[in-house]
């Protein structure tokens, strides 16, 4: 599996997602694009993108009944995105259905993805709010279990816990992680986060990086920076 670096496009709206991709002027990031922008500018917005020669992770963490999930995957399906996601918490009926969803476009399809546990959480977080009384990494383990059960492409993790789903369930079961941030940056409202060194060191297949790029005085520098160190170290 071919490693990259995926920029968050976590803007407002059009016009600050596209000033910010016209600095990249010799480079055409893989780039996610969420909740925020696409709920505020929709596929327009997604095709538009695409149109530039990005490849697109499309980041809506899809989470309700299973037949509204395969329907909204489907609709999604028609876009030219190159990964999708929901929440493995939606269980395995729910995940299966989406998958054989974007089965009828063959070779096409995006990859699909689960959402295991937001790295916005600890593991005193699952216990005390959410009731999870098993250890985090044990959790994640058996979402990524269940999303491979249902016919996904691989999970979304922290980079901690990357190496236990590839020795588990294979290199071929990507690991998609956000939480990524340099040694002397701030890490925000992420809890569980490395370096993107560390992450290559952990074997995630794609780190996803947005404030420490997007907020930069200089976002192409530290978009290669990031290359240099989790692709080409």
């Amino acid at each position: 599996m071919a490693r990259d670096v995926i920029v968050a496009l976590d803007f407002p709206g059009r016009s600050e997602a596209l000033g910010f991709l016209d600095r990249f002027k010799a480079d055409k990031p893989f780039v996610k694009i969420g909740m925020e922008l696409f709920y505020r500018e929709g596929q327009d917005m997604v095709r538009e993108i695409a149109m530039r020669g990005h490849r697109i992770f499309l980041d809506l963490k899809l989470h309700d009944i299973p037949n509204t999930v395969a329907g909204a995957i489907r609709s999604l399906g028609q876009l030219d995105v190159d990964m999708i996601n929901l929440h493995a918490g939606g269980g395995v009926q729910m995940m299966r259905g989406a998958s054989e969803a974007l089965s009828a476009l063959g070779s096409r399809k995006p990859l699909l993805i689960a959402v295991t546990v937001l790295t916005s959480l600890d593991e005193a977080a699952l216990r005390r709010e959410l009731l999870v009384s098993q250890p985090l990494k044990q959790t994640v383990l058996r979402y990524a279990q269940n999303a491979k059960e249902a016919g996904l492409d691989g999970v979304v993790c922290s980079p901690l816990e990357a190496k236990g789903v590839h020795e588990a369930f294979g290199q071929d079961f990507i690991t998609v992680t956000p939480g990524i941030r340099f040694a002397d940056a701030h890490k925000g409202d992420q809890q569980r986060v490395t370096t993107p060194r560390e992450a290559r060191a952990l074997g995630t297949d794609y780190i996803v990086v947005g404030r420490p790029i997007t907020r930069a005085q200089d976002p192409v520098e530290v978009y290669r920076r990031c290359l240099s160190d989790f692709v080409n170290p």
